[in-house]
């Protein structure tokens, strides 16, 4: 990865599939102002939720976090990509993913779809450079791939471990930016509650599971909402001290870039977490 696309991403980003509307902006704006160096837009967004943020906002990097290959068609993802301006242009990165069967029509062969996604994407009458996507791979295909074919990794739900076994997997010259779900609050046993909630959607889920099963879990701890251990392992969960070792745990183990997603214990953008972790991370 070059020095230029280092500066670009940062160390540290956030991760919200909440930035949306006139909170959004608004929020994106702070987020920028706070020095994080990428906003991704997580729940699989639409490419029109980059837009307003990219408005809003004059520095910061903004990436899709994933948009899904099924929803989306390639043509229409590059008609739009070619139409950002200048600098804008230069902030925005399309991040793909391949989904989930269970949440995705006619969901067959997931890894080729991505093969002749990224061919479309090369074919359109206005390419979208390979420097200028990322794939959100877990497994050593995807990986791969991503490491051939765009400019890095943008993993979700992983651990430390995992992050170092995708750094040998796709070299050191291939961006990784991991997610990580932070829960700021001392009192582990209620923060560990909110993670929970955040994780329950995704046990069902096999892109997932199957890779934790790889990483050396058991099924067991798929069962009952997740066992302590997985969730100490997918999130990190405390006090600052907690929060800032994790991540430095990323990074020493082959992170780029940290995307954190703030998990608050009640409903809203949670303002006061990120600027606690920007003042403590000395953005």
């Amino acid at each position: 990865m070059t020095l230029e696309t280092y500066d670009r991403f940062g160390r540290v980003g956030i991760w919200s599939g909440a930035l949306t509307g006139s909170a959004g902006r608004d929020a994106a704006a702070e987020l920028e102002e706070l020095g994080y160096g990428t906003i991704w837009l997580g729940g699989s967004p639409d490419f029109g939720d980059a837009l307003p943020i990219l408005d809003a906002t004059e520095r910061i990097t903004v990436a899709t976090g994933i948009i899904s290959i099924w929803e989306q068609d390639a043509a229409s993802v590059a008609a739009e990509i070619a139409k950002l301006d200048g600098p804008t242009g230069e902030r925005f990165f399309l991040g793909l993913g391949a989904s989930h069967e269970s949440l995705t029509p006619g969901y067959t062969r997931p890894y080729s779809k991505m093969v002749s996604y990224l061919d479309e994407l090369d074919a359109a009458p206005v390419p979208v450079p390979v420097e200028r996507r990322v794939l959100a791979a877990l497994g050593p295909k995807m990986l791969r791939l991503a490491a051939e074919r765009s400019l890095g990794v943008h993993p979700y739900l992983v651990t430390p471990e995992h992050v170092a076994q995708s750094r040998a997997e796709i070299g050191p010259e291939v961006l990784l930016a991991p997610e990580l779900g932070v829960v700021l609050d001392p009192d582990v046993s209620r923060g560990r509650e909110v993670a929970r909630r955040a994780i329950a959607r995704y046990l069902s889920l096999p892109n997932y599971t199957d890779n934790w099963l790889r990483r050396g879990f058991a099924e067991d701890d798929l069962a009952d909402g997740g066992s302590e251990r997985l969730v100490d392992a997918l999130y990190a969960v405390g006090d600052l001290e907690t929060i800032l070792a994790r991540v430095a745990a990323f990074h020493a183990a082959g992170a780029d870039h940290v995307a954190l997603q703030v998990l608050p214990a009640t409903p809203g953008l949670p303002y006061a977490e990120w600027r606690e972790l920007a003042a403590a991370l000395s953005l």
